[in-house]
């Protein structure tokens, strides 16, 4: 027996003795410690580098968490999943769910499908036109934000939630960074893309100025005379060139550079073999877009890649007719099970016809007469002492294109003292630049990971910015961030909340209106493990999958539809419920049932909320733990007397 199984409960292995549970129930035994209810963060909001609420919006899909008035359920999820993270539409389709990796549920039968769910709701909020509140206040404090992009935007928005007025200088033609020019188009389509920017810019208040580079066409002397802070959030742009021997041939460009002139329309075909160095996710948009476009045969010079690449030359969209499937191949220096990638995207690839060609390091790029790249040179490589060490000869892989995917750095000509050697930006805990009071950054300028990991650093940012902004000190940052369920909040909402306290004689406080009872938040400290719940509660339930297009070598070619259709209400809801609520108390009952003193009830139905729907009677509680132990969420815990 393991922590894995589900019938795991707190016992040795070995413990398969026939036991009367009858009897423990009527005489499990009595303590001075009585039953308390904590909060705690579930694994999967803190795996969310955005730390978003799932567990909150997920109860409120499932229908527990119901709104109020005539607001639709969807509406209400929209809003507690924006809290965290503008882009549900979009996250919900590309990020790769670290959420889903951490979920408690992998440990019984797979993980609930959190991003399918995100996307639903972002869908829906789409079609129905959802528009975020407009600000109440207006502090007069005005932001200046460097770069358009994820951490630019969701800085944007949270600042005007709390009255800061923001200005976008945005280097491009176009909002959106990454979202726009680094992910390939028909992983995020482009209608859905400009309307969860255009529903951030519609709160008011933001003004944007494209084609803006901060360090050319504006100072960055004059944003700090002008405006009251500023956040960087310039990303990486520059993808890093091939760093052998003939990496500078114009054929042998950066992987960014590539999808940036796909998305932007110019490339729209290759002319032969093309080698796509990396094992991230970047390596694998490369290669499924080199499947997509094809290639084409006898190409002139002006209509060559490299020609598009350096802007000498262009594309017709006549020849596409003519395109062919493109021979593509993957190399990746270590093995291939090591590569840094989402999985699923590396088996898309596969299925698509990309050749992976792993434990092969680039020696040198050969050049022709005319300094044009026409082989790689590779050496193979072993891994299996745990450093990579020469295996065979080298040989030579003839190609047309090569393109390093091997990660990117930020561009920072103009701007002096705010990189480092790394061309990144050195931030403290709340996002502060080092040494420049004033100035905060997020994103891929700080390290350049996922789309939500950048919107968590914003989200980190703009708390520190208006403490910034209202002259007070930053708030020490929790040992676990996120978007946590508020109790107050929650009862505040529902007319509910604690009376203030009249300081007067009181016998006892266990009916006392001034204050929330028996309920401890440890949220901000805390993330419960699958060891604390009763985990048996749970019945086998499969994971209600999105349906996958089936786009495979036989018909990629052109293909730019979506791998992913969205789930159904119907089958949204039914996935929502697979949820185990880890950490927070989801109104099965079993504490009422199972125990013996009747110590447990439910809270008189006006007076309940998330989080307070069962209460107990210390006048009866005998301290005998069978509460704890029957809670599937690990929500009870026998601390009242002892802490």
């Amino acid at each position: 027996m393991s922590e894995n199984d589900p019938t795991y409960r707190r016992y040795e292995d070995g413990d398969d003795e026939h036991y009367d549970w009858d009897c423990d129930v009527v005489i499990q035994g009595e303590s001075y410690i009585c039953p308390t209810y904590i909060q705690r963060t579930p694994p999967c909001q803190n795996a969310c580098p955005s730390g978003h609420d799932i567990r909150g919006w997920l109860s409120i899909v499932r229908g527990l968490d119901k709104p109020q008035g005539d607001k639709p359920w969807q509406a209400h999820a929209f809003e507690r999943m924006t809290l965290a993270n503008p882009f549900p539409a979009i996250m919900g389709r590309v990020c790769p769910a670290p959420c889903q990796e951490g979920c408690n549920r992998n440990g019984l039968d797979g993980y609930v499908g959190i991003n399918s769910i995100e996307q639903y709701i972002g869908d829906w909020a789409r079609v129905n036109n959802l528009a975020f509140a407009k600000p109440e206040t207006d502090t007069g404090k005005r932001v200046a934000i460097i770069g358009g992009g994820p951490a630019g935007l969701a800085a944007a928005l949270f600042l005007r939630r709390l009255g800061h007025r923001c200005t976008i200088f945005e280097e491009h033609s176009a909002l959106g960074g990454q979202m726009v020019f680094g992910i390939p188009g028909y992983r995020i389509p482009r209608d859905v893309l400009e309307h969860e920017i255009q529903r951030i810019l519609d709160v008011g208040g933001i003004d944007v100025k494209l084609n803006t580079r901060v360090g050319r066409e504006v100072k960055v002397e004059a944003l700090e005379k002008a405006y009251d802070a500023i956040f960087w959030s310039v990303g990486t742009v520059v993808g890093k060139p091939l760093r052998v021997e003939g990496g500078e041939a114009p054929n042998c460009v950066d992987g960014m550079t590539f999808l940036k002139a796909f998305n932007d329309g110019a490339l729209k075909y290759l002319d032969g073999r093309i080698l796509v160095i990396g094992g991230g996710d970047t390596a694998m948009d490369v290669a499924a877009v080199a499947k997509r476009i094809g290639e084409v045969a006898h190409l002139e010079n002006s209509e060559r890649p490299e020609a598009v690449f350096d802007g000498t030359g262009s594309q017709s969209d006549d020849k596409t007719a003519e395109r062919i499937d493109s021979d593509c191949w993957l190399v990746y220096r270590r093995p291939i099970a090591k590569a840094p990638c989402t999985k699923h995207e590396l088996e898309a690839c596969i299925a698509e016809g990309v050749e992976i060609h792993d434990g092969l390091a680039p020696l040198e790029v050969m050049l022709d007469g005319q300094g044009h790249a026409y082989a790689l040179k590779v050496q193979p490589v072993d891994w299996s002492s745990g450093k990579m060490e020469a295996d065979g000869e080298p040989f030579e892989i003839e190609c047309k294109l090569i393109v390093a995917a091997t990660g990117q750095t930020g561009d920072y000509e103009g701007i002096d003292g705010i990189a480092n050697d790394w061309n990144l930006i050195d931030a403290d805990q709340s996002m502060q630049v080092k040494g420049k009071a004033g100035n905060f950054v997020g994103g891929d300028a700080v390290n350049p990971h996922l789309l939500t990991t950048a919107i968590g650093q914003a989200s980190i940012a703009v708390q520190s910015i208006d403490n910034h902004l209202r002259g007070q000190a930053f708030d020490e940052r929790p040992k676990v961030e996120g978007h946590h369920f508020n109790l107050l909040q929650e009862l505040s909402q529902r007319d509910l909340s604690p009376e203030e306290y009249n300081h007067g004689p009181t016998w006892g406080t266990n009916s006392a209106k001034w204050s929330v009872h028996n309920f401890e938040n440890r949220a901000d400290a805390d993330v419960v493990k699958s060891s604390a719940m009763f985990t048996g509660h749970f019945a086998y339930e499969p994971l209600n999958a999105r349906d996958e297009m089936d786009v495979n070598a036989s018909n990629v070619l052109g293909s730019m539809i979506e791998r992913f259709t969205g789930l159904s209400e119907e089958t949204a809801v039914t996935e929502a419920k697979r949820c185990m609520s880890c950490g927070f108390c989801f109104e099965c009952d079993n504490c009422v049932i199972y125990c013996p003193q009747d110590a447990v009830y439910r809270v008189n139905k006006h007076e309940r909320a998330m989080g307070r729907y069962v209460d107990t009677d210390y006048a009866k509680c005998v301290g005998c733990h069978i509460c704890k132990e029957v809670c599937p969420t690990g929500y009870i815990e026998m601390g009242l007397g002892q802490y």
